[in-house]
């Protein structure tokens, strides 16, 4: 099965000079960018590799086998979908801490022996934090309402998406991560589903889970359970968005309390971004959704909405999201592709700030105001200064479970959002480089020793015996 451009493409040819410079002619007309040459076995006669391709879409790669298979001397044994095949068998598996080698082993890490911690845990609940996994453990809980930009697919769809989590809180942080995908939509069937749940982990991770009932869900679990409760797509979001615009701040010489800032998109992203930037200080912030800027002299239904209204554009200013920005110094989209025009972008203030976060397409595309803006992010990886929420989440919840914390509080985000600027430091910040890689080896590390700090500080880390003798 092959659906996307990004292929592997086995090919046998007879062993002789020209033969694959001639293959690769063809690639490079269809547009393909070649990766790896494999060479998988080759005799006097005949030579067979792999060739690594990716096209610009499905349509090249048709042209492309059919002008190859134009060849005679050129045999195509399979064709397959690197995306497919970087997925077969799933992307995450369990192992064993203690070896099992013998009976001895048997009898001390299931029974007899592990009679003695469940009666130890009985007495001392929070001993599981060192007795099982639960300390280094989160949930990635999951309805499948609202996937990446795909919307409601269902939970099964959702799977491989919360397995990819798994892999990134394992890779930056060694946090261990459970994908949880619920069968159930109503916001209380998700609720007392992870409650329920709740006992075997040190931290729930909502994820893609549809505004509104997001807000609702977080905001109880919040409140039923003494472990942290984290939605992702909320404040994970919110963390790099500040972080990026502390600093891009800094390359223009504006300040945070001192900015009109103008937020496209009243989702829960968007929620989470304008209670972030209100907790670090700014203070001029419009609203818009599809309809314009919120305003509280303006009927809602929806409590996220009113919410927005009631704590934001303090002059109550009217108008579409064209009409709004008009002299604006930051612009934030968590919205949708082609909002906005380099002519609406001229009409903000000396350098502005543009953030257009809408994934896979931006609100508008960077290259048509590289020449005017001051500083461009964006949600995607093939752009400068990228808010990746992978450079938020795993930090945030290895602090979270290393004080064995009781909330993720937005103090704790606030931290982890200046920590994650202070990485960039002032000799390497600059206009296309004010967020560090999620590759970068230091992120995680900052970030989690800032969440730790804060939860100590107001009391939210809890404390654990771990003197199990």
């Amino acid at each position: 099965m092959v659906l996307s451009p990004n292929v592997t493409i086995r090919i046998k040819l007879p062993n002789r000079p020209g033969n694959l410079a001639q293959v690769l002619s063809i690639i490079a007309s269809e547009g393909g960018s070649l990766g790896a040459i494999d060479l998988v076995s080759a005799t006097p006669s005949h030579t067979t590799r792999e060739l690594m391709i990716r096209l610009e879409d499905k349509s090249h790669l048709d042209t492309m086998l059919a002008t190859l298979k134009e060849f005679p001397f050129v045999q195509i044994i399979h064709v397959a979908d690197r995306v497919f095949t970087r997925h077969l068998g799933g992307k995450i598996e369990i192992n064993a801490k203690r070896p099992v080698q013998n009976w001895e082993d048997l009898s001390l890490v299931y029974t007899p022996g592990v009679a003695l911690i469940s009666e130890t845990l009985a007495k001392e609940p929070d001993m599981a934090y060192s007795l099982t996994m639960k300390g280094n453990t989160v949930a990635i809980v999951t309805d499948g309402s609202a996937i990446l930009g795909l919307g409601n697919l269902g939970p099964t769809a959702a799977l491989p998406v919360m397995e990819g989590k798994s892999v990134l809180f394992k890779q930056f942080a060694n946090v261990d991560a459970v994908p949880i995908c619920l069968d159930v939509h109503e916001p209380q069937q998700i609720i007392d589903a992870v409650v329920a749940l709740a006992p075997a982990f040190g931290g729930i991770n909502l994820e893609d889970i549809a505004a509104p009932k997001c807000f609702e869900i977080e905001e109880k679990l919040n409140e039923l359970l003494d472990i942290p409760v984290f939605h992702d797509d909320q404040r994970g979001t919110a963390t790099v968005a500040l972080a990026g615009l502390i600093n891009a701040l800094k390359v223009v010489g504006k300040r945070l309390a001192e900015v009109k800032v103008v937020l496209s998109g009243a989702g829960a992203a968007g929620m989470a971004i304008c209670k972030m930037l209100k907790v670090a200080g700014v203070s001029d912030i419009i609203v818009c959704d599809r309809n314009g800027a919120l305003a509280r002299d303006v009927p809602n239904k929806q409590p996220a909405k009113i919410w927005l209204a009631e704590n934001t554009n303090e002059e109550c200013i009217h108008g579409s999201l064209k009409e709004v920005i008009k002299d604006a110094d930051v612009f934030i989209g968590v919205s949708g592709p082609g909002l906005l025009s380099r002519e609406d972008i001229l009409n903000m203030s000396e350098k502005p700030i543009v953030f257009a976060l809408a994934n896979p397409e931006p609100e508008i595309e960077p290259e048509k105001i590289y020449d005017i803006s001051g500083v461009i992010a964006t949600g995607r990886s093939d752009y400068p200064n990228q808010i990746n929420n992978a450079l938020a989440f795993p930090g945030i919840f290895r602090g979270a479970l290393n004080s064995h914390a009781k909330t993720i509080s937005n103090e704790m985000c606030l931290a982890a959002a200046y920590a994650l600027a202070r990485i960039v430091g002032e000799e390497q910040l600059n206009a296309e480089n004010i967020i560090p890689s999620v590759f970068n080896e230091e992120v995680a590390a900052a970030v989690a020793k800032a969440v730790e700090e804060v939860a100590e500080q107001t009391g939210v880390a809890r404390k654990v015996i771990t003197n199990i003798e």
